[in-house]
């Protein structure tokens, strides 16, 4: 990916990747700027103007090619080729993440789930085995470990995010309640569902007012 480009255009990257998934589903073959501006409530311009910070994909009279399209998003996204996943935490929100048929045919694999909980050792998840907290290092430094993902407490957070990084990983899905320390070289994405829900709740409020 082109450095540079704005993390507002690389949000909506995902989003143009699954709606164009869904038309493609449903038989669509090609669609206009215009058509996905209705479809996704961006302006046409907007899109068009998205898609040339990755040298445009469309031919003037002509539109977008439905299949090309979704293909060349996919490339912007890496989910053409498959991503290695470990999962720190079997609670509720592990478990649902490594149970989560759709991140498995976008290429992204759980291939380890770890915990402390004695009681949960050795209990199968998709056919993935968890694992104890205490083999984590060993796990990762065997096996190709692309992401981490952390449903774990805020408090043991940055711990964990330590001995992951130490061991060469280079990308951190993080779900604990907690900004994160992560090298320069190290990409981290934030999921703060309670912040996402006040947000909707300020949402409400102006709605309201």
């Amino acid at each position: 990916m082109k450095k540079g480009i704005s993390r507002v255009v690389i949000s909506r990257m995902p989003r143009y990747y699954r709606y164009l998934g869904e038309l493609l589903a449903k038989g669509k073959e090609r669609i206009s700027s215009g058509e996905l501006s209705k479809l996704m409530n961006v302006t046409a311009s907007q899109i068009r103007q998205d898609f040339n910070n990755f040298g445009g994909f469309g031919q003037q009279g002509y539109g977008y090619n439905v299949q090309y399209l979704y293909d060349e998003i996919g490339k912007i996204l890496g989910v053409d080729k498959p991503h290695t996943i470990v999962v720190v935490g079997a609670g509720n929100m592990g478990l649902a993440l490594a149970s989560h048929s759709t991140f498995h045919k976008q290429g992204f694999i759980v291939n380890g789930i770890f915990d402390i909980n004695p009681e949960l050792k050795g209990k199968m998840i998709k056919d993935v085995e968890i694992r104890m907290l205490d083999e984590l290092e060993d796990f990762i430094m065997s096996h190709q470990v692309d992401i981490v993902a952390l449903t774990i407490p805020k408090e043991a957070s940055q711990d964990i995010t330590d001995r992951v990084v130490k061991c060469g990983v280079k990308a951190i899905w993080n779900f604990a309640h907690q900004d994160l320390d992560v090298p320069d070289d190290v990409c981290i994405q934030n999921v703060h569902l309670s912040d996402s829900l006040m947000a909707l709740s300020l949402m409400m409020l102006q709605k309201n007012n």
